[in-house]
């Protein structure tokens, strides 16, 4: 294939980025930027409601993949999201599953609860409804959602993460996964990231060079 050929496909892919919690989609913009180098295109999606369900976020969200899945002009629809944007995409993939879904890269995912969210949900947990949503305890929310098992699915986790552990950014399902030694918002800004990024949505694998785990994700 040719390199003109490439990068037309890769332009009729749009990676749709979602922040995280207590974010906004302004901080998206150095990985979009970065994204877009390798032709892919950009849909910067954001939310502030801190008050109301993460499936209420979910369903907006949803709305938007529908738009998306009918517009002729993009061939792949894939996810690039941060934190709890993880959790509001797999919520959305639920309630409405793109024609088009491609590959699913999630950055610092609380996949399986955040313990800072368990530590602080006793106290805000029922004005800031995420929080709770986002606990550890196996009932919450975010424990209780299915994982979508025919997506592939790429995780970086940030070796200095302050809000979630890194057994935690492991989903319940196959997934390929690097750690990068920086903190949790950090993934956003760094190089690496970004390539490691653009490398999972071209290939559907990290690159070999990189401390890459598989992983069944059922333990």
């Amino acid at each position: 294939m040719s390199e003109s050929t490439a990068a037309t496909r890769a332009n009729r892919q749009c990676v749709c980025l979602v922040h995280g919690f207590l974010a906004h989609t302004i901080l998206l913009v150095p990985l979009g930027i970065r994204l877009r180098r390798h032709g892919f295109r950009t849909n910067r999606w954001g939310y502030w409601n801190m008050q109301c369900s993460i499936l209420v976020h979910a369903q907006r969200l949803s709305k938007t993949l529908v738009a998306m899945d009918t517009d002729p002009e993009i061939d792949t629809i894939h996810f690039v999201t941060h934190s709890m944007g993880s959790i509001i995409a797999r919520a959305a993939i639920t309630q409405f599953r793109p024609r088009k879904l491609g590959r699913f890269v999630m950055l610092a995912p609380p996949n399986r609860g955040s313990f800072l969210a368990a530590a602080v949900a006793g106290l805000i947990g029922g004005i800031v409804k995420p929080v709770a949503e986002l606990s550890t305890a196996p009932n919450s929310l975010v424990n209780s959602l299915p994982m979508p098992l025919d997506v592939e699915i790429g995780i970086l986790a940030a070796g200095k993460d302050n809000i979630v552990s890194l057994e935690s950014t492991r989903p319940r399902a196959p997934h390929s996964h690097v750690t990068l030694p920086c903190r949790h918002s950090s993934l956003l800004f760094r190089r690496d990231a970004a390539e490691l990024v653009a490398a999972f949505l071209t290939h559907g694998e990290f690159p070999h060079r990189q401390k890459t785990t598989a992983h069944n994700g059922l333990t």
